[in-house]
């Protein structure tokens, strides 16, 4: 006899894909468990014809204090309202090429901070108009000698200092003051305990106090590590292992959300353990991979999750490395 939860799995599973067979809409579809409980928003982010307005997505999202959400394209950023209409885009040179994003609330305003892959450096600008007010290209007075320079994180302290992960090549983690002045950088590639081999993703962690860096070593021999540094620099621990290919970070309350490039975001608690498994793909084929286009996506399946943030409310946005630009909301169920 086959048990209740399977049934509940098929359930779910025909939810999300006969509908498209029958013309019909979408129906959401409920993932997660227990306090982490979501159902998918249908649409969320098309435009009227139903096709995503993004392009190719391998970045980041983050959302600002009135829940606008801010997700980064290779061709700029794009701010959206809670419901999934466009409402500004950051395009042109500026603003290509984020792999990743955090947001801060300061004394001028919000500001995005945003981690610029291929163009080499770091970058903070306005969250409404878009103006640049500071740069961080490789720091030359830290003495190193780099054939290459390719963030892939950033994140910034209680006191302001920025940190920024050269992810994507050297794998040191380079600090500067608020005005961006070099001030140390720490770690070195490879696949010793205190090593990274690439590190991806990063985020301040608040439920700890004082804060500390919670840092995705994505190819790290076991892989799917997340680390705690301190803000000096210090190793402090490995705080899970397991994860598959942890891009990113985001935390709220008690709770941090990990994207898994192999199609799911995981739900830790304070304790570190999962607590919720997010749109696993099934599909070996279909994970870890850039190449599903729209018209293969399947509601409520992930295929290359990359970027996750939460709203004050506790509902989630999620993005996938994706060839036709993927955003979804998960809406926490109370």
């Amino acid at each position: 006899m086959k048990s209740r939860s399977f049934y509940i799995a098929v359930t779910v599973m025909l939810t999300s894909i006969l509908p498209a067979f029958a013309g019909e809409a979408v129906q959401p579809v409920r993932m997660g468990a227990g306090l982490m409980t979501f159902d998918t928003v249908p649409g969320w982010g098309l435009n009227a014809s139903g096709k995503s307005v993004l392009g190719p997505t391998h970045g980041g999202v983050v959302v600002d204090k009135a829940d606008n959400v801010y997700t980064s394209a290779n061709n700029g950023v794009y701010v959206f309202s809670s419901d999934g209409k466009v409402i500004r885009r950051f395009l042109g040179k500026n603003y290509t090429n984020i792999h990743d994003l955090e947001i801060r609330d300061e004394a001028d305003g919000e500001f995005i901070y945003g981690a610029r892959n291929n163009n080499a450096e770091g970058i903070k600008f306005h969250a409404e108009t878009g103006d640049v007010v500071l740069r961080l290209p490789f720091p030359e007075e830290s003495g190193l000698k780099l054939k290459k320079f390719n963030p892939t994180a950033i994140t910034v302290a209680p006191n302001g200092d920025i940190i920024l992960a050269d992810g994507y090549a050297s794998n040191h983690i380079f600090k500067f003051d608020k005005t961006g002045k070099y001030l140390m950088h720490f770690g070195t590639k490879g696949n010793e305990l205190k090593q990274f081999n690439t590190a991806h993703g990063m985020t301040l962690d608040t439920r700890y106090d004082p804060p500390r860096l919670l840092i995705c070593d994505r190819n790290h021999t076991p892989k799917g590590r997340l680390l705690h540094y301190s803000l000096e620099g210090k190793f402090m621990q490995v705080v899970v292992t397991g994860l598959g290919m942890p891009t990113s970070v985001a935390v709220q309350g008690d709770y941090v959300s990990v994207p898994d490039l192999h199609g799911r975001v995981v739900i830790l608690d304070k304790s570190n353990t999962i607590v919720a498994e997010l749109g696993y793909d099934a599909n070996a084929k279909k994970r870890v991979n850039f190449g599903v286009p729209q018209d293969k996506w399947i509601e409520g399946i992930f295929n290359g999750t990359h970027g996750s943030y939460w709203d004050k409310a506790g509902n989630l946005y999620v993005q996938d490395w994706n060839i036709s630009g993927r955003i979804m909301k998960l809406v926490r169920v109370k």
